[in-house]
């Protein structure tokens, strides 16, 4: 597996080695002795997909401690582009953005830490996307950030208005946001 950082410390881009031939194709798509090479030393406790037609909007959410989730995610069909946001009030990158376009054709994965605002972008229709969690979901414990937030300024690389919870639509800005992490 090819670890890949990116421009904000502890989160990562995991690029699988996948073997194909005429039957398919194979990949290890999660191996504890990897992330505990990179300092990553999690449990995962719980493992959600979600399917979405093309140009819909899911994020920035994030859990609040004590329910505090990292998150490895991955396209299992379709593609999006996936961002996550630093939200760790120490970090040198707190309040920073990267992003990645997950494909069920590059098959990369994206480990996004506990302390990150996590959302993504479909780009296809009928997209299926994955993603192991660190610790269970807590509706008290849900915070969200808003997608379109003029001091964020994610890239969204959008060609549409992007479909919307009312959740999402409502969130608050990052100025009006007090980080707990």
């Amino acid at each position: 597996m090819e670890i890949v950082k990116t421009k904000i410390p502890d989160l990562y881009i995991l690029k699988p080695k996948v073997f194909e031939d005429e039957r398919g194709y194979f990949f290890e798509s999660y191996n504890k002795e990897t992330f505990l090479k990179l300092g990553i030393d999690q449990n995962f406790v719980q493992d959600n997909e979600s399917k979405s037609m093309k140009g819909v909007l899911r994020g920035l959410h994030f859990q609040k401690p004590p329910f505090t989730q990292g998150k490895l995610v991955r396209v299992m069909h379709g593609a999006v582009l996936d961002v996550a946001v630093d939200l760790r009030k120490k970090s040198p990158t707190y309040g920073q953005w990267a992003s990645v376009i997950l494909t069920h054709q590059n098959k990369w994965m994206y480990w996004v830490p506990p302390g990150f605002a996590h959302g993504f972008i479909t780009l296809e229709d009928n997209t299926v996307f994955f993603y192991k969690c660190t610790n269970v979901y807590n509706k008290a414990s849900e915070g969200s950030i808003r997608w379109n937030d003029p001091d964020l300024n994610i890239d969204w690389q959008l060609k549409e208005d992007p479909i919307l919870s009312e959740k999402d639509k409502n969130a608050p800005f990052f100025r009006e946001f007090d980080s707990p992490f």
